[in-house]
């Protein structure tokens, strides 16, 4: 055998495993699950059928900040959880204590942290990541390289392009008064963001917004139009043939 499974560890039928995979105790693995070469799955993570984990992934990690980070890891921790028929990249990297719901597509070298809710059917692109305590509604589709700030919410069939990114500190990581202010961004319902888009702090973008290819958003936007610009100015309705149903 060219990998390691501890005693522990549960197997479902079906099930194979690259060469040089280390399997800790107490992960489960559903019916059906492909894991690559090189790939690490940590103690406790829970892996649903016909999952499809690429070469090199470390899976369930637990989180390890800097002594300076005002991060506190509970020890507590829930295991990973990943949704039956997901498919996680070559690369990526997800920390122990998230939910990712079924058929969720994490690309090549994504990197995911804890305590993030995940939906059904999600895409979170190559080279994403996406921070701690962020929530990705279902249908939602993340292109590569953006960056999701923690404290975020994304909402259902939400549209965020390459190279977005958002924020959620407005004091830079200076002063006490910022921890009572640390917000992401939530972006509502069918919103689309377009690429090298920024999002300050705490705004809402709308259900239906579509914000222009790199614009600042600075304040919350309006439902169904479309902004652009440095600062993001309203300039006109999104035509009701690019809705959601219209």
């Amino acid at each position: 055998m060219s990998y390691y499974l501890h005693d522990s560890a549960r197997i479902g039928e079906g099930v194979v495993i690259g060469h040089f995979s280390v399997i800790e105790e107490g992960a489960v693995l559903g019916d059906n699950v492909t894991v690559g070469n090189h790939v690490t799955i940590h103690a406790g993570t829970r892996i649903g059928d016909g999952v499809t984990i690429a070469d090199h992934a470390v899976i369930g990690r637990w989180p390890r900040p800097a002594k300076t980070s005002t991060v506190q890891v509970d020890a507590d921790l829930p295991a990973l959880i990943i949704g039956e028929g997901s498919t996680i990249g070559a690369n990526a990297v997800l920390y122990r204590g998230s939910l990712l719901g079924v058929e969720v597509l994490v690309g090549d070298q994504a990197f995911l942290r804890e305590k993030c809710r995940i939906g059904d059917r999600v895409v979170i692109g190559r080279g994403v990541a996406v921070e701690n305590q962020v929530e990705i509604g279902s249908h939602t589709k993340i292109q590569t390289n953006a960056y999701i700030t923690a404290y975020s919410r994304l909402e259902e069939h939400v549209f965020i392009a390459p190279g977005v990114t958002t924020t959620n500190d407005n004091f830079m990581g200076r002063t006490e008064e910022r921890f009572q202010h640390v917000k992401g961004p939530t972006v509502k319902r069918g919103a689309r963001v377009g690429g090298g888009a920024i999002l300050l702090p705490g705004v809402v973008v709308a259900e239906e917004s579509f914000i222009a290819a790199g614009a600042v958003v600075n304040r919350d936007t309006e439902p169904a139009a479309v902004y652009v610009g440095v600062p993001a100015r309203r300039l006109r309705p999104v035509p009701k043939g690019e809705m959601r149903g219209g």
